[in-house]
């Protein structure tokens, strides 16, 4: 059996990036809610407790049997989970008198093998409504920050530990030394597990899950459905049947571009132009999350339609990743807000004849990547930068139409084209063009125009869970706008977005 790292999810928008940093250091995770758990199965290593949006002093507030895990082997608390061992070993928790939001400074008070190599007055990111004032018995503190004393502690002579801060995220500057700390030095991993183990654990999976039943793969063009796609494929071959719709949201040239790119791959897939239904669907409706509703129940009647032509399809296939799932709906049924629909989470039909399949719901989009490359597939398809899953509706703001669209097919194909003219892309994580809904007075020649704004959108991320602008170079910037307003009518002004996320989406619907 693999040596694993349990993950106790207690409801935290962050578990996942928690599993993300153990895979970063080539550790077998899983995560479970926390009222799923059970005994440790003789492979558990280590456990983590993710945070939560919970409180210790709510009533019902969420909890396990810490004697199952006690001197058992080794448990790192995060925010909520070092609240929870404080109180259930009698320490003192208790709302803050200010709620600490964003940068600290890390005050290392003992020298502790969890803390090797990281720096003295580090920056960790703090995400609490609730304090540690008061420590059990047989416990001590091993780090402050300016505003919090009780910032790290430790059972005595036990290997438990508790932070009241997010060593998971980015912006804890030696988040990711703390977590090595912990699992290498503390849990002793073996670090064997790869995008390679991943593939192998994943189809064997798949076997076991669809047996002989046949799958309806739903292809976006995209690296998440292509490796998915592929993992199906390795896993039940023949079993797996692919579709490839033409929403009439797609990039300019793109549904021929895309079958081309799929028949190289060796997938069977079937190319179906639903165009026409889509923005008939769409028509006269503004509302984003009503869009992306639309679309996705559109999605998945062209699926259910092409489905009966098959015999005994029981599956449909998604390249669903977890930032998507975040996004759209609470994992493993913790409370967590919903900040848009995503069509393949969110927006999925109750009435759905077919099952859903997800393969790569837990990885976020640079492991996609990864194991896209492991998987040998084409770096055409690998490179690409993501592209929404309701495609162009969500860059147009307000109602959408065939004018529209085409409007801002031809924008994004100037954009993206001078991309990789100027060695760009590559650079940027993803990059758009959006519609905006009002007009604007240019001059053209020695008349008046009121034509259209388009606004270009460019980000740096890992992962999409934040993501920066990216400052393109001006003399690239001025070619682009050029370039646009010369040549697609009904175009008079170009402007950047330099917003970053958060507060912004990288969409803007």
């Amino acid at each position: 059996m693999k040596e694993l790292l349990l993950i106790i999810d207690f409801g935290s928008q962050y578990t996942q990036l928690i599993a993300r940093r153990v895979r970063e250091l080539n550790v077998c995770s899983e995560i479970i809610p926390f009222n799923k758990f059970s005994p440790l199965a003789d492979n558990v290593k280590g456990v983590i407790f993710s945070g939560s949006p919970s409180s210790v002093k709510d009533q019902d507030y969420p909890s396990v049997k810490l004697d199952l895990i006690r001197n058992k082997v080794p448990l790192l608390s995060l925010c909520y989970g070092a609240q929870l061992i404080a109180h259930k070993l009698g320490g003192n928790v208790q709302s803050s008198t200010n709620r600490e939001y964003g940068r600290s400074d890390l005050i290392i008070k003992e020298s502790d093998i969890l803390f090797k190599d990281v720096s003295n007055h580090s920056q960790v990111w703090m995400s609490h409504g609730d304090t540690i004032l008061g420590l059990p018995n047989n416990s001590h503190v091993i780090a402050s920050t300016t505003d919090v004393d009780i910032a790290a502690f430790t059972i005595d002579n036990e290997d438990v530990y508790g932070l009241q801060f997010h060593p998971e995220v980015y912006h804890t500057t030696d988040g990711s030394k703390i977590i090595s700390n912990f699992l290498l030095n503390i849990c002793h991993f073996s670090q064997n597990w790869t995008s390679e183990s991943f593939i192998d654990k994943k189809i064997s999976e798949l076997k076991e899950q669809l047996g002989n039943d046949k799958v309806l793969m739903a292809l976006s063009g995209g690296v998440d459905s292509t490796v998915a796609a592929v993992l199906l494929h390795q896993a039940i071959g023949s079993n797996l049947n692919c579709v490839f719709v033409d929403n009439g949201l797609l990039r300019k040239d793109e549904f021929k571009e895309v079958l081309s790119l799929y028949n190289e791959i060796g997938l069977n897939v079937k190319g179906i132009d639903a165009s026409n239904d889509f923005l008939n669907k769409l028509a006269n409706i503004s509302d984003p999350e009503t869009k992306r509703k639309i679309i996705g129940a559109e999605f998945i009647n062209v699926f259910d339609k092409f489905s009966k032509n098959l015999e005994d399809v029981v599956w449909l296939a998604q390249g669903t990743i977890y930032p998507d799932v975040i996004e759209s709906v609470s994992v493993n049924g913790a409370a967590s807000e919903t900040i848009k629909s995503h069509h393949n989470v969110g927006g999925l039909p109750k009435n759905m004849n077919l099952k859903i399949v997800e393969p790569l719901k837990e990885l976020f989009k640079d492991e996609v990547r990864r194991v896209g490359s492991a998987l040998s597939i084409n770096k055409k398809i690998i490179q690409r930068h993501p592209f929404p899953g309701p495609g162009l509706a969500i860059r147009i703001m307000g109602s959408v139409n065939k004018e529209k669209v085409s409007i801002l097919q031809e924008v994004d194909y100037i954009f993206i084209n001078c991309l990789k003219e100027y060695n760009l892309y590559n650079e940027v994580w993803q990059a758009g063009a959006i519609l905006l809904g009002d007009s604007t007075v240019g001059v053209m020649g020695d008349g008046r125009t009121y034509e259209k704004v388009v606004a270009l959108r460019a980000v740096s991320s890992t992962d999409g869970m934040t993501a920066d602008w990216v400052h393109l170079p001006y003399d690239f910037l001025s070619k682009v706008s050029n370039e646009i307003i010369n040549k697609v009518r009904c175009v008079n002004r170009v402007v950047y977005d330099i917003s970053s996320k958060p507060p912004a989406t990288i969409e803007w619907e």
